[in-house]
């Protein structure tokens, strides 16, 4: 009764202030709007209206819009006497994050948990993850949010980053037009989506205060790429500022990079906001064009009104800003009255959850024939934690409140396969006892930080003798957790003692009885495979498909659902052989207090936790390791197939500039199946001009072939996208000579090389972002 009252006492305030003759959102003109708000109003409206449990010292600046979408990650301010109603921000990237149930309600809000990132650009679908988006925002917009903080599209630098399992690739193109396909997909339903974390976010440690020094070329070329293709691509709503330092200035206190690079030389025409509590000086926020300050606290709202009033900031620059939270809110399902239903169709997105996680799994080993299961297989011994516990997707904002989550042993029985009720029962034992002893200490982070997954179980040789005269064959699942906050430990890359002696184990004795045996990894990002992948008969990468996952899983495992995934980064044979450990911060901690940490002055003092130096530069994933000649586990852009295909009649046409490469894929196979066609590009003296042995600058995925059938696959490349960035003139510059065009079945495994001419060309751009401090890169 409290709520309604006050719900009430608000509405009567807003009928008496909207007195005649003041300016009314979306009746009157922006300039008149914003010409009838006080300072006040205007310095509250850039901020948002706080964040329950944040507060610590700076209270939140208004709290009676918490309570619109409880759950959501913010609200902007509402000034109801303009007609300026609160719009809704809500997370995240693998489905909407809102709260399941309400205090004083019986109904449920649960929302799909849709796979995660990682898996979803290994799909190489476009048109998949448009769809997924599309269901996606459905949710978003029927529980009444505006928009969606996702997707996150930085680039997989290290093996162990944290957040690596929100992101899409090492590569920006792949990272680039997966985003702008959600992108699309999500905003087809009128609500906005924020692109993030713009720039550079790419370790957890330290991430409110790391100074990330890269190089201008490798900004460009690296890390900025695929957010200039998102936003040219899909005009996402609004862009999320990372927390981070880029060349000793706060990334959302930048002016070059949020205005001169993103606004001036993209054209991004929206609204950018801050991560939550990101940066320090909310006047050099507003300045730089980091228009909205999230969550929102008392500090910031006077330190605008104070910069104001004492000349530091023009009231003009704090109008502009105004102008496109304006904007957007006229945008918003809110503003337009839009009646959501609180009702989205959650049975017919677990079917689209369960169907996208299937194509984005990668079947890295498969011997004897070993998948699909062959039709004798009724019986299945299931091994590993995560069998009975299956890890939908990652922890903290990438996370979501879904009804349910089905496990690798759901999977199995709902398909019909038998297990052992024995084993189920030691496991689940096991699990509730290791849960318990993991079990985190309470504290305001507690619910966001990555779950410590059990020990594993190992067993007595009679025991598996037992299993293996009783079953027709062994799964294992391997499974690793991640997610905010935190980067992952050295120790999570590589399987435990208990994991290897169960692997070797269950291998050795499986085997000896004529049984096969199948690892299906249940992961967010790459782990090593080298030491063990002999062992199996096959592996398959399943990721962390969201809610269906076991499901999805037994689909591909059954044959109902034929692979072809292939991935986008490399499994190196140990992570310490990319060349971004040498700046890496390797089993380092640091504060995670996200209210606190960015307060202080700047620190230099700790390598890779106060300042992390991209010496790579532009050789991150497989641009190092094909360049160096590196030996890896597994390739970037490989993936196996229930069938294979054969590539013929490959050829290329140069037009004005855009050149054409088409390539005749067929199903040789006995299957049914889709193959990923990759076009990598060679630089004329590549070695010599410091270029990387081959780049992708194109794919595309055929549609499903059955045997025998052939595909004309079309892959296009402009001149400026094999461009290079020259520092010294500052621009994209594209030397003339002879290139090679690489078509590929992944980037260790060319199908076909066809030569072009291409003419020189360049491409001025401001000079931005660049070094404090000397950086020696990497160079061929």
């Amino acid at each position: 009764m409290k709520k309604q009252i006050l719900s009430i006492t608000f509405m009567a305030t807003t009928l008496v202030a909207c007195g005649p003759g003041v300016p009314q959102l979306g009746k009157a003109s922006l300039e008149d709007v914003i010409g009838a708000m006080t300072l006040e109003e205007k310095a509250h409206l850039v901020i948002g209206t706080g964040m329950a449990g944040f507060e610590n010292g700076d209270s939140a600046v208004v709290g009676e819009t918490r309570s619109l979408v409880p759950g959501a990650a913010g609200t902007t301010y509402p000034i109801p006497r303009l007609g300026i109603p609160s719009i809704v921000l809500a997370d995240g990237p693998a489905g909407l994050r809102i709260n399941p149930t309400r205090e004083g309600d019986t109904a449920t809000y649960y929302c799909t948990h849709f796979p995660i990132g990682t898996l979803l650009a290994s799909t190489w679908d476009q048109e998949l993850v448009e769809n997924v988006g599309r269901a996606i925002g459905n949710e978003v917009l029927e529980y009444g949010a505006d928009v969606l903080l996702a997707p996150a599209l930085n680039i997989h630098r290290h093996p162990l980053c944290g957040r690596n399992f929100e992101y899409y690739s090492e590569d920006p193109l792949v990272s680039g037009k997966m985003a702008a396909a959600y992108v699309r997909g999500v905003q087809s339903n009128g609500v906005g989506t924020s692109i993030k974390h713009f720039a550079v976010n790419n370790q957890e440690t330290n991430r409110m205060a790391n100074d990330a020094q890269v190089s201008p070329r490798a900004l460009r070329e690296i890390y900025l790429k695929g957010f200039e293709i998102a936003v040219k691509e899909s005009d996402p709503w609004t862009v999320m500022s990372s927390y981070n330092y880029v060349n000793g200035v706060y990334a959302s206190e930048s002016p070059e990079l949020q205005t001169t690079l993103l606004r001036d030389e993209w054209g991004f025409k929206g609204m950018v906001m801050t991560d939550w509590f990101g940066g320090k000086d909310a006047v050099a926020q507003m300045k730089a064009g980091n228009d909205m300050l999230q969550p929102g606290y008392d500090k910031q709202y006077r330190d605008i009104v104070a910069g104001v009033k004492e000349g530091r900031l023009d009231e003009t620059v704090l109008d502009r800003n105004v102008k496109r939270i304006l904007e957007l809110i006229l945008r918003t399902p809110r503003f337009k009255g839009y009646p959501f239903s609180n009702k989205p169709d959650l049975k017919a997105h677990a079917a689209i959850t369960r169907q996208s996680a299937t194509e984005g799994m990668v079947l890295l080993k498969n011997e004897n024939k070993a998948l699909p299961l062959s039709a004798d297989v009724k019986r299945v011994a299931l091994f590993g934690c995560t069998s009975y516990n299956f890890i939908a997707g990652g922890t903290g904002s990438g996370n979501v409140n879904r009804a349910y989550t089905v496990s690798l042993l759901d999977g199995l029985k709902n398909a019909g396969y038998e297990t052992d009720d024995r084993l189920k029962a030691d496991y689940e034992a096991h699990i509730a006892a290791e849960q318990e002893r993991l079990k985190p200490e309470d504290g305001k982070f507690s619910a966001f930080m990555p779950v410590v997954l059990p020990q594993e179980m190992t067993f007595e040789e009679a025991r598996l003798k037992e299993l293996a005269a009783q079953s027709d064959m062994a799964l294992i699942t391997i499974g690793r957790g991640s997610g905010e906050f935190l980067d992952r430990e050295s120790a999570n890359f590589y399987l435990s003692k208990e994991k290897r002696q169960l692997m070797q184990d269950v291998c050795r004795v499986f085997h000896a009885a004529g049984k096969k045996v199948v690892v299906v990894l249940n992961i967010g990002g790459t782990i090593e495979t080298s030491s063990w992948k002999a062992l199996p008969d096959a592996i398959l990468c399943a990721w962390q498909g969201g809610q269906e996952g076991g499901n999805s899983v037994v689909d591909v495992l059954s044959g109902k659902a034929s692979p072809c995934g292939k991935l986008t980064m490399t499994f190196p044979v140990r992570f310490e052989d990319h060349a971004s450990t040498a700046n890496f911060p390797v089993d380092l901690k640091s504060d995670i207090d996200i209210v606190n940490a960015n307060k202080g002055e700047k620190k230099h003092s700790l390598k890779d936790v106060d300042y992390t130096r991209y010496e790579e530069d532009i050789y991150v994933g497989y641009r190092y390791f094909d360049s160096f000649g590196k030996e890896v586990s597994y390739p970037f852009g490989y993936g196996l197939s229930y069938t294979t295909f054969a590539y013929d009649k490959a050829s290329i046409r140069a037009d004005n500039g855009l050149y054409t490469v088409t390539v005749e894929v067929k199903n040789t196979g006995k299957t049914a199946g889709r193959e990923v066609v990759q076009l990598y590009v060679t630089a004329p003296d590549a070695s010599g001009t410091n270029k990387p042995e081959k780049e992708l600058k194109a794919f595309a995925k055929t549609r499903e072939l059955k045997p025998g059938e052939s595909e004309v696959v079309t892959l296009k490349v402009n001149t400026a996208d094999l461009a290079s960035y020259e520092e010294a003139s500052s621009s994209w510059v594209v030397a003339a000579g002879n290139y090679k065009f690489l078509v590929g079945a992944s980037s260790r495994d060319i199908r076909a090389v066809l030569d072009a001419g291409v003419e020189a060309a360049t491409q001025k751009t401001n000079d931005l972002l660049k070094l404090q401090v000397p950086l020696a890169t990497l160079k061929r």
